[in-house]
């Protein structure tokens, strides 16, 4: 969440989705009418249709057989595809980027870092099914470990990701992966297969509802957010091809997602959830692969065990330095706790809830449905916080338990409206917290009817977690970088590990870091990756 001025809100509506459009680096907040949803659909990356897969041959395997989408046997996908024309493509990819931006902290603003991930995925695309696609990618400014694709070429990865990678071949096998994500048309049909769902969505628009229409779209969101298996195998049997062709080891795609299985699996420890239970906002849960999955489409693609480069530490001294974890611009996660010490404030949310700090909101995913929203009020208001949300944030809602409330010191207000949701009527409960003057945070807190009393006590500590932070506070949150250190001939994985600035299980995060196995230790002279200051 970006330090700056609160701007009004601008957002349109196309095809039945209403497409919020935010500034970089700046805190837009939104009506209620159009928020309420809005948590579903940052956890959602949508992907959009990619330009019309060309049959080309790349000699020896032959892209046709590759790009034959009618191998997946998916009608719906065939028809999903000609809802749009690649011009619509176009102009679809170019007003979901600014919202991508928003929501995953804004472009990484490392020059260097751009220039040569742009010089890499280039090379991918002249070596891919679609050559003649102009590919365009953006390191987003998130720790969060995912890549994704939008139409017309337009490709994302993250900082995070970035810092996960141990080679240049592993970058590229991502990479390479969403370019055929790409060649494929696989985000067209998905694209495609949104509007197809858009049937609740205009029904509520015959009640002349945004916050209805918003509702109905909550459970298309949640569905449409990651591919099929078949879908996925093709991208794979398109990318290994892609990455064989540039000259880098096929076996790269395959290793870098067994590394991620084991980094994946320490986050979920450290978050209190179970190995295996992946995050939801990273390249597992918006891309439903395995490593052997990977390693049979390359045998199928006839491309299995070719050797190639692998560029491990001309690629570690690109990424020397990289942020690691949140930008302090933006404030940090830390566990449970988002705390931002450029506008010194922090809240806490309940266990099993996921935090994501976008540039104009902070977002929380929880169990059973429920999900928390804070942002800025768009505009300063002078009156009461019970007021501003009856007169302001939720003007024309059916409100009730409407009352003024202190939180740590802090002028507030509170109400509860409930609203249906294609899934069923939610209630959403409002607070307002008047932190400066001309500044007023608001909190929503979301979560299926049925179950909402359950979680107002939790959702009530949040609130009571929100307070200021001390100049000390602030003082004392720096920002993590990955740092290289080459092992000496005495190191081991402790040795090393005990370098790392992290409040625990060091060892087990540098093994992740590095992609070393339990039983693996490091070797003399050779380069690893450790997170400090």
């Amino acid at each position: 969440m970006s330090a700056g001025v609160p701007a009004g809100p601008n957002f349109r509506q196309n095809g039945g989705v209403i497409l919020f459009v935010m500034g970089k680096n700046q805190m837009r907040a939104k009506p209620l009418s159009c928020r309420v949803a809005a948590v579903w659909f940052g956890a959602a990356v949508f992907a959009a249709p990619a330009a019309p897969a060309l049959a080309q041959s790349s000699g020896g395997g032959g892209w046709l057989d590759l790009l034959n989408v009618n191998r997946l046997g998916g009608a719906l996908d065939s028809l999903s595809e000609t809802l749009v024309t690649p011009e619509q493509e176009r102009k679809i990819a170019e007003t979901e980027h600014p919202k991508i931006l928003a929501q995953f902290g804004g472009e990484y603003a490392d020059p260097a870092v751009k220039s040569y991930v742009t010089e890499l995925v280039q090379a991918l695309g002249k070596a891919s099914a679609r050559p003649d696609i102009e590919y365009r990618v953006t390191v987003l400014n998130t720790p969060v470990v995912n890549a994704f694709a939008l139409p017309a070429g337009y490709l994302y990865t993250t900082r995070g990701l970035l810092a996960l990678c141990g080679s240049e071949a592993e970058l590229a096998g991502v990479m390479a992966h969403e370019i055929g994500h790409v060649t494929a048309r696989h985000t067209a049909q998905r694209y495609g297969r949104s509007v197809l769902a858009q049937g609740a969505a205009g029904l509520a628009g015959l009640l002349n509802s945004p916050l209805l229409q918003q509702a109905a779209q909550i459970g298309g969101a949640l569905w449409i957010q990651s591919f099929s298996r078949e879908q996925e195998f093709q991208a794979d049997e398109l990318g290994v091809a892609t990455l064989v062709k540039a000259g880098y080891d096929s076996r790269a795609m395959a290793g870098f997602l067994a590394k991620l299985q084991q980094y994946a699996d320490l986050q979920a420890v450290l978050a209190g959830r179970k190995p295996g239970e992946a995050d939801q906002f990273n390249l597992f849960a918006t891309h439903p692969r395995t490593a052997e999955r990977v390693e049979r489409a390359a045998e199928q693609a006839g491309h299995a065990g070719k050797k190639g480069r692998e560029d491990r530490d001309p690629y570690l001294k690109r990424i020397d330095g990289i942020l690691f974890g949140d930008d302090p611009a933006q404030g940090f996660v830390r566990g449970r706790v988002f705390a931002h010490p450029v506008m010194k404030f922090r809240f806490e949310v309940p266990e099993g809830f996921q935090l994501l700090n976008g540039t104009s909101e902070v977002t929380a995913a929880g169990p059973n449905g429920a999900a928390i929203r804070l942002d800025a009020a768009p505009e300063a208001y002078r009156g009461s916080m019970r007021g501003y949300i009856a007169e302001a944030w939720a003007r024309n809602q059916a409100l009730s338990n409407l009352e003024s409330i202190n939180v740590n010191g802090m002028e507030g207000g509170s109400a509860v409206t409930r609203m249906n949701a294609q899934g069923g009527p939610v209630d959403v409960r409002l607070t307002a917290i008047r932190f400066a003057p001309d500044l007023i945070f608001r909190l929503q807190f979301v979560a299926p009817a049925a179950t909402a009393a359950r979680v107002w006590p939790e959702f009530g500590k949040v609130t009571g977690s929100f307070r200021r932070l001390s100049d000390a506070e602030a003082a004392a949150m720096k920002p993590l970088r990955v740092r290289l250190v080459a092992a000496g001939r005495g190191d081991t994985v402790d040795s090393l590990a005990r370098r790392m600035v992290v409040p625990d299980r060091a060892a087990e995060r540098f093994r992740a870091l590095n992609g070393l196995k339990p039983d693996q230790q490091v070797s003399g002279g050779q380069i690893y990756k450790l997170v400090a200051e």
